[in-house]
């Protein structure tokens, strides 16, 4: 499956968002990581990218990639160390795993289990792979588990390596994404404390419009396929942007509808950081304050399952995050997936 005309200039109309709510569960700590390696704008020049198109199209100045020796499960350690740290929390205690990525160190066993043995955890531990919705899947998914009195402290952590599935010579789509992870201790909490509301939805109708042709089982990787270019992302960005601004102001909404709150009760929004342009455009369209969302994608690009958390963490670092904000994120990307969720901290 390749990315045909038709793909680059199709609409993909929003389906049906999955609605519900899920209280009593509490985030006990978070915590990120990005790596050490900086990529600026003008450190692209030598492939050829211009650095003011780049920031015009995207707003991203700078990435982070991971040095070769690093790996998504290095960087999910990382940051799950520090959010365990942050919410005092002896490892022994954590009974589940959930790690939120589609760029796992290895095809199998999943990148969960490696981060399971690293940190010395002894519980189950799976990946979740939604694309760049993936850690708030894996995060409501966890918060089933809490709120059912299944576990008392899961580990949810976001992580892509989005370096090393891009292709250098794509030039819509190399510039866009870095590599980060970011993760949280969930616990339960009081009835006041949770998801208020939350949309979740899936559409493979628009699955060719980001994918990775080989590699699976429907394309085993072979050498010709990989001299072309197929083992890498390919990115349909014009109808995933309308699209993206669509899901946006429609699931946004239906959280707020569903929660019986406006857009004034929130205190701080978080949507994936995808592009600066699809965050301003949603903005504009929901009439939302530019002073309450977060953003930083001007310095991490976009780091896909690390996105959300790396942004959270951020910002409860900045004290933009205290007992009872009301904080509304959103994750969307290839499946076509979607996960806009409301909390009360």
């Amino acid at each position: 499956m390749t990315l045909s005309q038709d793909a680059t200039q199709r609409d993909i109309p929003t389906r049906q968002s999955r609605l519900g709510r899920l209280m009593g569960v509490q985030i006990l700590g978070v915590g990120s990581y990005v790596p050490d390696n900086v990529i600026r704008n003008e450190d692209l020049a030598i492939l050829g990218y211009d650095a003011d198109w780049i920031v015009q199209r995207t707003g991203i100045l700078e990435r982070r990639h991971a040095p070769p020796e690093t790996a998504t499960s290095d960087m999910a350690v990382e940051a799950a160390t520090l959010a365990m740290r942050q919410a005092k929390v002896d490892p022994a205690d954590i009974d589940l795993i959930l790690l939120g990525t589609f760029t796992p160190d290895l095809l199998l066993p999943s990148a969960a289990c490696l981060v399971q043995e690293k940190l010395g955890l002894r519980a189950p531990a799976m990946d979740v792979h939604a694309a760049c919705a993936s850690f708030v899947f894996a995060m409501v998914t966890g918060m089933q588990y809490v709120a059912t009195g299944c576990s008392q402290r899961v580990l949810v952590i976001g992580a892509d390596c989005n370096s090393r599935v891009l292709n250098p010579s794509d030039k819509k789509t190399y510039p866009l994404f870095g590599d980060g992870a970011g993760a949280v201790v969930l616990a339960p909490g009081d009835e006041s404390q949770g998801l208020l509301a939350f949309a979740m939805g899936s559409d493979g109708a628009g699955a060719d419009l980001l994918h990775r042709p080989m590699g699976g089982t429907r394309l085993p990787y072979e050498p010709e396929g990989a001299a072309q270019g197929q083992h890498f992302m390919q990115m349909a960005g014009q109808p995933i942007f309308r699209w993206a601004i669509r899901m946006l102001d429609e699931t946004v909404h239906q959280v707020l509808e569903t929660a019986g709150k406006t857009l004034a009760d929130v205190d701080l929004v978080i949507f994936h950081q995808a592009n600066m342009r699809i965050i301003a455009s949603a903005a504009k369209s929901l009439d939302l304050d530019p002073a309450k969302i977060c953003n930083n994608l001007d310095r991490y690009g976009n780091t896909s399952s690390g996105s959300i958390p790396l942004a959270l963490d951020e910002a409860y670092q900045q004290g933009r995050i205290r007992p009872g904000s009301l904080v509304l994120f959103s994750g969307f990307g290839a499946g076509l997936t979607w996960a806009t969720v409301l909390m009360q901290w």
